[in-house]
């Protein structure tokens, strides 16, 4: 009788560090399915920028050949056509650094999970700095 009860300590202690595995594993998957939603709206408004860029761009580098072509007619058109020239060239410009400034910026992509994993190593190996 007396065998009995550490075998079922230990079968129990057993399944409960299984079970306390396992939540650290779905914690840990569920950190890296947090970060990879975060890398993707980060590419998705670079995306977005880029696109904004090229539009602006195109409509700045349209009027501004409008420009060269009305330049020697008369009166005002000149002044209309140099006013949306430098908005749409600002605006495309603007879109264009705030792009280039983010594709720069180094990605953080599981970062937050490969620092609780060291972590949770340094805890097993008794390490732990908490």
């Amino acid at each position: 009788m007396s065998e009995s009860a550490p075998r079922g300590g230990v079968a129990s202690s057993l399944r409960s560090l299984f079970g306390n595995g396992l939540a650290l594993l779905q914690t840990r998957l569920e950190l890296l399915s947090i970060e990879a939603q975060e890398e993707r709206v980060r590419l998705l408004s670079l995306l977005t920028y880029g696109a904004l860029a090229f539009v602006l761009l195109s409509f700045g580098l349209m009027f501004l050949a409008l420009l060269v072509t009305v330049l020697l007619w008369d009166s005002h058109r000149l002044l209309a056509l140099g006013i949306f020239t430098a908005i749409f060239l600002t605006g495309g410009l603007i879109a264009l650094v705030a792009m280039l400034r983010q594709a720069h910026t180094p990605s953080k992509l599981f970062a937050a999970s490969i620092a609780e994993l060291a972590q949770d190593r340094a805890a097993l190996r008794g390490e732990s700095k908490q």
